[in-house]
C-alpha cells in the first residue's frame, strides 16, 4: 500500500495541509485552537503510519530470532 502512487499524492497532499492548519495566525479562539489540535493528531498519525508499520514489522521479525 505505502509504495503506490496515490499513498505518495495522499501523503503530500496531507503535508500541505498540516502546513496550513499549523498556522495560528487565523485562529480566533481556543475552541478553534482545540480543534486545530486534535487534526494535526489525526495527520500526524497517518503520516507517521509507514513508519509505524515499518517498525512493529521489524520488531515483530526480530522477536522470532
Amino acid at each position: 500500500m505505502f509504495q503506490t502512487d496515490g499513498w505518495k499524492v495522499l501523503m503530500d497532499e496531507l503535508r500541505n495541509n498540516a502546513l496550513q492548519i499549523n498556522s495560528v495566525e487565523a485562529t480566533k479562539d481556543n475552541e478553534e485552537l482545540n480543534f486545530r489540535k486534535g487534526q494535526l493528531n489525526i495527520l500526524a498519525f497517518v503520516l507517521n503510519m509507514e513508519s509505524t508499520v515499518e517498525h512493529y514489522m521489524n520488531e515483530g521479525s526480530n522477536d522470532s530470532v
